[in-house]
């Protein structure tokens, strides 16, 4: 109901027309909807006039904050954007510290041995982002990252696990997992993006996974 909510708004805003709706009780109050004539209201009307045939004009639309907080059902923007390349639902990405840092470092080119927003290379990546999001410092190399690691199988992996890969001989490569297959990474080719451990460039490379410890406490456990 509350899609179609939307998308007769939408149509309203292209058509000129405005929107009808019988206002329930918030925050569930839309049970209705149909384009109509009837008296316009504002949407604190709409919210404290249950079971009243309304209307919203294009401008109460455009301007509420009520409607606009009802749109986005208090998901950000970052949230909306990586639901969509993770495919999941919006308010399953509640690690605003771990997508913040994503979307901040995102499409950063990769260079061998960097360490900056100038370029940088996986495992700085990833021991830059568990430091950052988790308070955990790695090694300095995939290698050494990997042997201080718990392994773990690839069944078990939880959003802020590592992947490793041998991508040019031995563990040679590393990304952080963000769950349903996918996992973030300094990619020689794209930069700082987000990769799923199905394709197969990456199906054929993959070494295992393994989840940094810290005095025995599983940081994936800590978020």
């Amino acid at each position: 109901m509350k899609n179609l909510f939307f998308v007769s708004i939408a149509f309203s805003i292209f058509s000129g027309t405005s929107l009808s709706a019988f206002a329930q009780p918030a925050p569930e109050f839309i049970q209705d909807i149909e384009l109509s004539s009837g008296p316009v209201l504002t949407a604190n009307e709409i919210v404290s006039t249950p079971s009243t045939p309304v209307k919203l004009s294009v401008s109460t639309i455009r301007n509420t904050g009520k409607l606009a907080a009802m749109a986005t059902e208090n998901c950000s923007r970052l949230q909306f954007k990586f639901a969509q390349i993770l495919e999941r639902e919006v308010e399953t990405l509640t690690n605003v510290a771990l997508f913040s840092l994503i979307d901040e470092w995102w499409a950063t080119r990769y260079r061998y041995g960097g360490t900056t927003k100038a370029g940088i290379d996986c495992s700085a990546f990833v021991g830059m982002l568990m430091s950052s999001v988790y308070g955990f410092k790695l090694p300095r190399t995939a290698r050494e990252q990997y042997a201080v690691s718990e392994k773990i199988r690839k069944e078990d992996m939880l959003e802020g696990d590592m992947v490793f890969f041998n991508t040019r001989g031995g563990v040679s490569h590393v990304g952080v997992y963000l769950g349903g297959g996918y996992f973030v990474h300094a990619s020689v080719s794209n930069g700082v993006t987000i990769s799923n451990l199905d394709e197969g460039y990456y199906a054929g490379k993959f070494i295992g996974a393994a989840r940094a410890v810290d005095n025995g406490v599983e940081l994936a456990k800590l978020k």
